[in-house]
């Protein structure tokens, strides 16, 4: 057997510790290559276990992503105070994140303002263009694309619904925040499609939460026959508690989302959250994979969905027509 001279052995341990060194900094180049993709998440109202939060996630798998192993997700939640939203933008560019999904006007438009580089995937947004955050749907510009929920042209419709579940009714009280951007506008909406309705509207603006008790209590004091509830973080947010109160003085309501007849409220109209939180994880994937955000057309709602709550109808003595029933997406009994 032959015998392996000290020179023979020096040379190959020499060569076997540099191709370790090799190896291992080749490791460590895949492992930086490879190390998840950071996403700040903005959310005005909800929270990051909410329904809708959890579909954002599943888009991002149906996507092929693995959180933790492909992306790492920072969380904020302004919890329906729009004087947060700022503060929190900026807290997502200074973690470094490669892409802000935020949702809901005010938190856009913090975004927006909070850097010019970052792309943002503005989700659920009533009015793109008219809240200044894009030139326009089909070429937005900039750093900014995302989803519209199409809010302050569903006015119209949701009043429509009222009216037909509830043929008597004349005189409608109208909840809305003034410090939502799109609000007035929709508002004027209202009013004109309330006047080819012959239904007089009672405009009550609310802007704490601690003004809900007030304003039910003018709402009672107008003997409005019902409540129409313009979508709105902080209305999300205290949603139960204004159930509650439109309960207790008996007002059927129709709200912009589920989460309210999920909690009693009596009907809503709308677009489906849950699957523009999903589709917005489709731009997510489209800017990580290299995509400019002001090259991707700003997209509509595509489904809309017509919840109602039976239990509550009965509580307030209500018969909902069958030809309600029968367009109903849910009904919840």
């Amino acid at each position: 057997m032959a015998r392996l001279s000290r020179r023979s052995f020096m040379n190959g341990a020499a060569a076997l510790i540099a191709s370790s060194v090799v190896a291992a900094a080749s490791e460590a180049s895949f492992a930086e290559v490879s190390s998840p993709r950071r996403i700040g998440v903005l959310l005005g109202g909800l929270s990051p276990q909410s329904r809708e939060a959890q579909e954002f996630r599943k888009g991002l798998r149906d996507a092929g992503y693995i959180e933790g192993r492909d992306v790492v997700i920072e969380w904020r939640s302004a919890g329906g105070d729009s004087a947060l939203a700022p503060r929190l933008a900026n807290d997502l560019v200074e973690h470094k994140v490669e892409v802000i999904v935020a949702t809901g006007t005010v938190a856009a438009q913090a975004a927006k303002r909070a850097t010019s580089t970052i792309p943002i995937v503005a989700s659920v947004v009533a009015d793109p263009v008219g809240s200044g955050l894009v030139a326009s749907l089909n070429h937005p510009g900039g750093n900014i694309t995302g989803l519209s929920n199409m809010l302050a042209d569903l006015s119209a419709k949701r009043l429509q619904l009222l009216k037909e579940t509830i043929p008597s009714v004349g005189r409608v009280a109208v909840l809305w925040n003034p410090a939502t951007p799109w609000h007035s506008e929709a508002l004027q909406n209202l009013k004109r499609a309330a006047a080819s309705q012959s239904v007089e509207l009672i405009e009550l603006s609310i802007q704490k939460p601690e003004e809900f008790g007030t304003a039910m209590s003018a709402v009672k004091r107008t003997k409005a026959e019902a409540l129409y509830v313009f979508d709105d973080a902080l209305f999300l947010v205290h949603r139960t508690e204004l159930v509650k109160l439109a309960s207790q003085v008996r007002l059927p309501a129709v709200y912009g989302t589920r989460d309210f007849p999920d909690v009693g409220g009596l009907m809503s109209y709308g677009a489906n959250m849950s699957d523009l939180y999903r589709r917005s994880a489709q731009y997510v994937d489209k800017i990580l994979r290299g995509a400019k955000p002001g090259d991707l057309p700003i997209e509509q709602p595509t489904v809309f969905e017509l919840v109602i709550n039976v239990k509550s109808a009965a509580a307030l003595g209500l018969n909902i027509p069958q030809s309600i029933l029968v367009r109903a997406d849910d009904v919840i009994k």
